[in-house]
This record gives C-alpha cells, structure tokens and sequence, in this order.
C-alpha cells in the first residue's frame, strides 16, 4: 500500500502518514539540544524561499513528563527522539534531495546529515512514521510520570537513610514516584521503599 497518501486510524485517531502525494518522512540528524532551533529555522526557510510543495511537516516529537522530587511535582517537556528532527519532502526519482533543498538545509547551523546511503536518505518506514505522529498527537495529553527503572534493574541510593545501598528494583508506584528495592540490611534482604529521584543506576 502507497503512503503518498494514506491515513492508518489509531483508537479513535485518524493520523495523516502524509500531507501531500509523493511526500514521504525522513529523519535529519542534528546537533544535541538544537532540535527546536533547527525546526524553527527551516520552517522559516521554506516559508521564504518558497518550498511548501517540496517540505511539508517538520517535527521535534517531545512529551510532557512530571517529576517528583521532595514531594513536589514539576512537569518538564522531554524529547523523545534526541539529536533528531523528523521532515516531510519529496525525493528525485533516483532517491536523492534535490541540490537546491539540499542546499539549504546543510546551510542551517546545528545541521548534520539524514539517515541514509550513499547520500541518499532513507524513508521512514509506514510503522515508524505512525509511531512517531502517534507521539505527536498525545504531546498535550496529561504528563506522565518519567520513571527511568524497570523491574530488576540494579539501582543504588544516592540520598536518604540508606544512601549508598545497592538492590534490586521489586516495584514502582508510578503515581506517588515511589520505587520499592529490595536492599540487603543485616544479612537479610529487604524491600525499602525509595523516592525514584534518590535512585541511580549501578
């Protein structure tokens, strides 16, 4: 099935794969913490120099986290896809940008290359590109709470009445931004309950 123009539904969400025929998505590297500059100068490039038919869409996916510490909560936005910028623009028919939008892209400053070959980039596959606009649509859906552990994981405390304990994460209350580890006190194992921000990997 062509994406030129295709729409798959997700839930009650209907999400366009692309906004124009022969479009398709491709993703920019760019440099850290630079993501939204690029984003913003190139849609001002396109505006100017009259590239709407050849750039469509271009997109910093972040979502919006809440973190926990001391009991207060703060809400920061998080990018999902760090050191990326996703763009949406017709190819020549050999699979290359054309040199003029090549051009001014490569001009922007924070600009790295696309993810491709032989310098030609590569097209982000219809499940890919679904993912990354499903993200896109739930950015101003209520922030989630970014816990950074899984079940098992090896974690040491950094603050607090055990600080400098290590165990083994045996659950997560995501809601309160609580971590149970499971910490090894005289001689026997035992589960502690841990604010998640007095944790660390190990």
């Amino acid at each position: 099935m062509s994406s030129e123009r295709q729409n798959q539904t997700v839930g009650e969400k209907t999400l366009t794969l692309a906004a124009k025929p022969g479009m398709k998505w491709y993703v920019l590297r760019v440099a850290s913490n630079k993501e939204e500059q690029v984003r913003e100068a190139l849609e001002r490039k396109v505006k100017i120099e009259g590239l709407e038919d050849t750039i469509g869409r271009i997109i910093v996916p972040t979502q919006n986290e809440k973190r926990l510490r001391g009991g207060v909560a703060r809400v920061y936005l998080r990018k999902m896809y760090p050191g990326y910028v996703f763009v949406e623009m017709i190819t020549e028919k050999d699979g290359s940008v054309p040199e003029h939008v090549w051009f001014m892209i490569k001009e922007t400053m924070g600009v790295g290359d696309f993810i491709g070959s032989e310098g030609k980039p590569s097209a982000m596959s219809d499940h890919d590109v679904e993912k990354m606009l499903l993200a896109v649509e739930r950015a101003e859906e209520a922030p989630t709470l970014g816990i950074p552990f899984a079940k098992g994981d090896r974690v040491k405390v950094r603050e607090g009445s055990f600080e400098s304990f290590e165990g083994e994460v045996e659950s997560m209350d995501v809601a309160k931004g609580i971590v149970t580890v499971l910490l090894t006190i005289f001689g026997r194992s035992t589960p502690v309950d841990v604010e998640y921000w007095q944790l660390e990997k190990v």
